[in-house]
C-alpha cells in the first residue's frame, strides 16, 4: 500500500506522491468535482503577480498551478520535493524552472521571492509552521503569502456531509481514477485532522508573518489566507 500516515514522515509522503504523480491532476479534477480550477483562479487572483515578479509555488507538483504565473508574465519556480511529479511536470512544460526542494529547507536563498504561494501541499509538511517559517525567509520584506488548502466547511450540515464524502465516497473514487488510489485514504484523514480557518490564521501570524486574514471558497471547504512579511 504506497500511503502515507498522518505522522507524514517525509520520505513516506514523498513516495506516495510519487506513485499518484501520473494521474494526478486528472485525478483531482474528479475528485473536486472540477471545483480546482476555480480554486486555482482565486490563488491567481488573491497573489496577483505582475509582469517580472518572482513567484515562489511550493508543492507545485506538476506546474499545473504554476503556469498561470508564468502566463501573467511572472518569472515562477514550481518546487516540489516529489521526484516523481517533477518528472511528469517537465514532460510536459519544459519551459518551467522546476526545482526540487524540501519545504522545511527550501533551496532558495534569503528574500529571493516577492510572493510565495502554496496550495493543498502545507499540510503534507511534516513541520507546517517550520514550512511557513521557511516561506517566510525567502521572501523579501513587503512581500506576500497566499496559501490556499483544504478547511473547514463553515455550514454543519454541509459539513457532515462533506465529512461522508471524504471517508466513504473519496476512496472508491479513486480506485477508478488514480493510479495509486491507497494514498487518497491519507488524502483523507489528513483533511479532517487539519485546523480551521481560524488555526491555520494563527499558526501562520505564529510563523512571523503579518495580518493573516482568509476568505472560504466553496462554502469552507477551501480557505484561501492571505499575509505580509
Amino acid at each position: 500500500m504506497v500511503r502515507a500516515e498522518l505522522d507524514k514522515q517525509p520520505s513516506d509522503v514523498r513516495r506516495m506522491f510519487d506513485s499518484v504523480a501520473r494521474r494526478y491532476d486528472v485525478t483531482n479534477d474528479v475528485l473536486s468535482l472540477g471545483q480546482d480550477r476555480n480554486w486555482r483562479k482565486a490563488v491567481i487572483a488573491a497573489v496577483d503577480p505582475q509582469p517580472g515578479e518572482r513567484v515562489l509555488d511550493l508543492a507545485a507538483g506538476t506546474g499545473t498551478s504554476s503556469q498561470p504565473f508564468a502566463d501573467r508574465g511572472a518569472s515562477v519556480v514550481p518546487c516540489d520535493f516529489s521526484l516523481g511529479m517533477l518528472q511528469v511536470g517537465k514532460k510536459a512544460k519544459p519551459h518551467l524552472p522546476f526545482t526540487a526542494g524540501d519545504g522545511t529547507q527550501l533551496p532558495f536563498a534569503d528574500e529571493t521571492f516577492d510572493a510565495v504561494t502554496i496550495s493543498f501541499g502545507l499540510r503534507n509538511i511534516v513541520d507546517p509552521e517550520a514550512g511557513l517559517r521557511e516561506l517566510r525567509r525567502v521572501t523579501r520584506p513587503g512581500g506576500r503569502l497566499v496559501v490556499c488548502e483544504f478547511s473547514h466547511p463553515t455550514w454543519a450540515p454541509f459539513r457532515t456531509v462533506y465529512l461522508e464524502y471524504l471517508m466513504k465516497a473519496l476512496p472508491p473514487i479513486a480506485r477508478a481514477v488514480s493510479s495509486a488510489p491507497d494514498a487518497y485514504v491519507y488524502l483523507a484523514e489528513s483533511i479532517r485532522a487539519w485546523p480551521d480557518q481560524r488555526g491555520l490564521a494563527d499558526l501562520i501570524a505564529g510563523a512571523g508573518w503579518d495580518s493573516p486574514q482568509w476568505r472560504d471558497l466553496s462554502g469552507g471547504i477551501v480557505a484561501l489566507h492571505r499575509a505580509t512579511r
